[in-house]
């Protein structure tokens, strides 16, 4: 059986972008006098709330305001740094064309706040296409804990365990296995055995969405297709 909802991580799985948040997450560093944002320290932060990240960063507890203000100057130089730079995954418009024409619903399940959402699907084109979006601070807890995809497939009316899910970073496929979705895992950020090696894998992986619409995913769209005729 096919996917009756499509829930898509934005960072790292709609676009190749988290060497620029590691380019504004190193000048921000610098500026603080932090340890370098490492390979090793991405796989354990990658995906995640700001509010989860920045304690660790700083290796201590953060006061709101501290946390909003550290947010705040991080994600500006991320904003700034991108900003006409930024370009989907190949494949991407080709799989949402599919997905419309057969009337499958899409929402975006992301760790990103407010302003870089609106920032990065309007550099992309996307904003008006991709217009269902919960982000994980609208919910209890962020990634690698299920709510965010959970409550992307209650908005989409989607049982969780029908949706198929697109993730780049080991903590966003917890997630959304945790969720009981099918998780494809996108190898723009991590290796395919990077990802696979994880303590929850995902079921496949593909480098783009061209890939996947060649493999399994023509499949799982088409059946879908079909299945609702």
């Amino acid at each position: 059986m096919g996917a009756r909802g499509v829930i898509f991580d934005l960072d790292g799985t709609l676009l190749d972008n988290m060497a620029l948040h590691a380019e504004a997450f190193a000048l921000f560093g610098k500026r603080h006098g932090l340890a370098p944002f490492d390979g090793e320290r991405r796989a354990q932060l990658d995906g995640k709330r700001n509010r989860d990240i920045f304690p660790v960063l700083f290796g201590r507890a953060l006061a709101d305001e501290e946390l909003r203000r550290f947010a705040d100057e991080k994600e500006g130089l991320y904003r700034e740094l991108s900003r006409g730079r930024l370009v989907p995954v190949a494949g991407l418009d080709r799989l949402l064309e599919r997905l419309h024409s057969r009337g499958i619903p899409v929402a975006v399940a992301t760790s990103a706040p407010p302003e870089n959402v609106r920032h990065t699907l309007g550099e992309l084109g996307l904003a008006g296409r991709l217009d269902r979006v919960v982000r994980a601070d609208e919910v209890p807890r962020g990634k690698p804990h299920p709510d965010v995809f959970l409550a992307a497939a209650r908005l989409l009316g989607v049982p969780a365990a029908e949706c198929l899910a697109f993730e780049d970073a080991p903590s966003g496929v917890a997630a959304a296995k945790a969720a009981g979705m099918t998780c494809v895992g996108v190898t723009t950020t991590f290796s395919a055995s990077a990802l696979t090696s994880a303590a929850a894998a995902p079921d496949f992986t593909v480098a783009d969405f061209d890939e996947y619409l060649r493999g399994p995913g023509a499949w799982l769209v088409d059946q879908a297709g079909s299945s609702s005729t």
